[in-house]
């Protein structure tokens, strides 16, 4: 049986009924005529409804830009309990590389600031088309140098640096981690990929399974990377880790953590790219949870296998961190 005619599997029943009420008013495919529509946001909370009645606090700052690029504007989440310093997390918001602010998708990442005792930068990276690859990638590297130049101030411990990113924001995660490694700073403690947009062919199995359901699926994922790299897409002109699958070396990363949910758009690329690493010698720590689609742990909650998800990856920090 071809990859198109494959069946996707089924979506966790707990699941369900979220999805079935974001397909109201969100269809699970977005086309570029769609770009102001999935733009006016409404995705996932605002920061002040995570903040609030928590003891966390943000500030904003603005950044020196990238090689005379507009500044990064970057917000800093940190509680004023953090004795003695934490991990630092630089986060990447979820964004399909079109839309999204530096706070979509972030409440499981706030949730670390009083877990973990973390300080927590969030960065605002220019998004496609009106700023092609690899804008995104070099505001990003951009913040997480800054954030680890500027660990005593920020209140973290240098040697507990991690990077975090969902979904498009994974991708990025997965791309700064490869691109320190190369350029020998900043020295990253841990990765966390989580949904991880991290193939721009998006010809998986499951790339073909996730089309016209569920959320993000293939034909949106086509519509991300063709505003983001347009005529570059599938040539060798695509920037370097901008599409970390086509990486061929992923040796020397420090531990990553990879989820996605069976009913993702990106389950087979993040799978291949956790087996690139451990047949690199690496240290990767891969979960598949049944039933999940596309941002599942983050539009519903509440679920159990969400639950499941939170406490797996906090369980993984809390070790790395411990070594």
């Amino acid at each position: 049986m071809s990859a198109t005619h494959r069946p996707a599997p089924a979506v966790d029943p707990a699941l369900q009924g979220v999805l079935d009420d974001l397909h109201v008013n969100l269809s699970p495919t977005v086309r570029p005529e769609d770009l102001d529509a999935v733009r006016a946001g409404g995705l996932t909370p605002p920061l002040q409804d995570i903040l609030r009645n928590r003891s966390v606090r943000s500030e904003d700052r603005r950044i020196p830009g990238p090689d005379g690029a507009p500044d990064v504007l970057l917000s800093i989440l940190r509680s004023d309990r953090q004795t003695p310093p934490g991990p630092g997390i630089v986060f990447f918001h979820v964004s399909g590389n079109i839309f999204g602010d530096r706070f979509t998708g972030i409440a499981p990442i706030v949730d670390y600031v009083e877990q973990l005792g973390a300080v927590v930068v969030t960065v605002e990276y220019r998004l496609a088309p009106e700023h092609p690859a690899p804008a995104a990638l070099d505001d990003a590297y951009a913040a997480l140098t800054w954030t680890s130049k500027h660990a005593g101030e920020l209140g973290f411990d240098p040697a507990k640096l991690l990077v975090a990113g969902i979904s498009a924001g994974g991708g990025l995660a997965a791309a700064v981690t490869l691109r320190a490694r190369d350029e020998g700073l900043p020295v990253i403690a841990g990765s966390l990929l989580l949904s991880a947009g991290l193939d721009e062919r998006n010809d998986t199995t499951s790339s073909h399974q996730i089309d016209g359901i569920a959320l993000w699926d293939r034909t949106s994922n086509d519509t991300g990377w063709d505003l983001l790299l347009g005529d570059r897409r599938g040539t060798d002109d695509v920037p370097a880790h901008v599409s970390p699958s086509r990486t061929a070396d992923v040796s020397g990363l420090p531990p990553t953590y990879i989820d996605v949910g069976s009913v993702d758009t990106f389950r087979d690329e993040d799978v291949a790219y956790a087996s690139a690493i451990w047949a690199a010698g690496g240290d990767a720590e891969l979960h598949v949870w049944p039933g999940g689609y596309h941002l599942f742990e983050l539009l519903a909650p509440h679920a159990p296998v969400s639950i499941r998800a939170r406490e797996a990856r906090l369980a993984w920090i809390r070790q790395l961190l411990s070594r």
